[in-house]
Parts: C-alpha cells; structure tokens; sequence
C-alpha cells in the first residue's frame, strides 16, 4: 500500500434499493475507519435509490460518486465497478446494498493488509451474520475451517462479495479478465482469479456484516438444510455443470496468468468431467480440489460419478 492510510474505495452496486439501503449507507459512515470513498454503480433504478445516495452524500465528507450501471444484471455491476476509473484507491470493497456493516469492517480489513510486506495480490473476508428482511437475527454463516486457495476456489465459492476487500494488484488481475467473458458471480471470479495467479486469500471468522435474507435476494446465506437441498438440487438439475462450464471457459482464456500448478490443477479438473466414470474419482484426487466439509467433498465425488460436475 502507498500510505499508512490507503484510501478504501467501497464499490457499491444498486438496482432498487431504496426500502434497505439508508441503514447500509449510515453503516459507511459509522466505519472507524475513515478513509473511505464511495462508488455506486446504479442500474436503472426506478425509486428512491439515487436519490438517498444523492443526499447522503451531501452529509458526508468522504467523496461519493454516481456513475449509470451497465443494466444488464448483478455480476455485471459489480464488473464494471471494478473496470470503473471513476475513482482511485489502494484497496476495493465490494458493497450489497442492503447489507449493514459493523464499525470495525474496513479496518480490519485494512490492519490485514497492512500486516502484509508485499504488494502482491491479495484479497480479504470474511464470516457473516445473518439478519431477516425486517433485521431481526437469524443466525450465523457457516464457519470454513480449510485454508481458501484456488483448490477450493475452483469447486466451491466461501467468498461472499459482501465481504471482499481487495487491493491494487488483485484489481489488476482481475482487469485482465476478457471484457466478453461471461461469469457465475462477481465473488467467486474474484476468488478464483486471486487464488488461481498465486495471490493471497484470508478467511477472516469474525463477521463483518449483517448479511440480509428476504425475497430478493440474489444470492442467499449457504446455511441449513434448505441451503443443503439447493446445492443438491444444483447437482441433480445440471446447474453445477453450467457452472463449471462458464468457469473453465474463463479460466481457459486467462491460462497465462496463472500460476503452472494451478493451470495443472484445472487440466485435470477439466479432464475429470470428460473422463469415462472409473477414472474420474482418480482424477478429481489427483487435482487436489476440495470443498469445506466432509459432507460436500462426498457430494462433490457423487456428482462427479454421475456426470453432474
């Protein structure tokens, strides 16, 4: 970093949001640590949202910046936040707009960072806590024990994009992604590019935020047995697969920048889908990819049995 306060630039996507977003914004403000700017990325709102940004902004010393979204979903917001030179900073936060963040979030994330000698890639986040539409508690995110590389990035995504502070030279990587490239989510490309060229990744267990869970979320908290009965469905209904397809297709164009082991763990990763079913458990073995729990890397062999990875 090129100061001893980096300027944190919170990447905040909007479509929307005006029944949740006021709490989130005044949750910036609560921040301790101060040297925040704002960049908001709204698609197309249709209420209030521009709006609350516009005036809260005007009470805030920090520099808060509106510039249209690219309208054409979610992940794509978040990707053109983070191509957006509208504004300029150390290290990148990416904001959910109906989220509150606790008062230590940002500088946590910051102290993590300092604490780091090199300037290489690197990415922090971190556990949630869960709240219901109308904030009521509902509970914690699941707590991941094993170390976040890219062996885990490639088959799973712990990362919540709520939660995911990154600095200058991860930006960077990301900015190599093809302008064309499609994606799954914002967060696990994020995961996976960071891993997969030899950057750092930490998993802090604090949480960070109150994670909101109502109808319109995109992406809910991966906690539960409902939880449980999606990412089974996920196998069951081919859903993993047009995952994996997406990523591989990604990963395959930005093959240079990865690091050789990591290349090596997607060829074989990649062969285990296509290979006939008794060599397939073999080949998923020797790739080194794993999940969180003993339970989901027994999924995970199930569906690579049956096809459905």
């Amino acid at each position: 970093m090129s100061s001893q306060y980096p300027t944190v630039v919170i990447l905040l996507a909007t479509r929307n949001g005006a029944k949740f977003l006021q709490p989130q914004l005044e949750s910036f403000r609560a921040q301790t640590f101060g040297n925040w700017e704002l960049l908001v990325s709204d698609d197309g709102s249709s209420d209030d949202t521009v709006g609350i940004v516009e005036r809260f902004a005007a009470t805030v010393s920090q520099r808060v910046v509106i510039v249209p979204g690219p309208q054409k979903g979610f992940w794509q917001n978040f990707v053109a936040l983070v191509r957006s030179e509208a504004i300029e900073g150390e290290l990148f936060a990416y904001s959910d707009q109906d989220d509150i963040w606790f008062p230590e979030k940002l500088a946590r994330a910051v102290d993590w960072f300092a604490q780091r000698a090199a300037p290489s890639p690197a990415l922090y986040f971190s556990r949630t806590e869960l709240i219901h539409g109308d904030g009521t508690a509902a509970g914690f995110a699941p707590l991941f024990v094993r170390p976040p590389t890219f062996r885990n990035a490639l088959v799973q995504n712990i990362g919540g994009g709520n939660t995911m502070v990154f600095n200058r030279s991860a930006r960077a990587a990301l900015l190599a992604t093809p302008v064309d490239a499609e994606l799954v989510s914002h967060d696990w490309w994020t995961y996976q590019v960071v891993t997969g060229i030899g950057g750092d990744a930490h998993y802090d267990p604090w949480p960070s935020l109150k994670y909101r869970q109502h109808g319109q979320n995109i992406v809910g908290a991966n906690i539960g047995w409902r939880a449980r009965m999606l990412r089974l469905t996920a196998f069951a209904n081919g859903r993993v697969v047009s995952w994996n397809e997406v990523n591989l297709q990604v990963l395959d164009r930005m093959r240079d920048v990865l690091t050789p082991e990591n290349a090596g763990v997607v060829d074989l990763y990649a062969k285990a889908r296509r290979a006939a079913w008794p060599m397939r458990l073999w080949l998923i073995w020797k790739s080194g990819v794993y999940r969180q729990s003993i339970v989901e890397n027994i999924g995970l062999s199930v569906g690579a049995l049956f096809g459905k990875i």
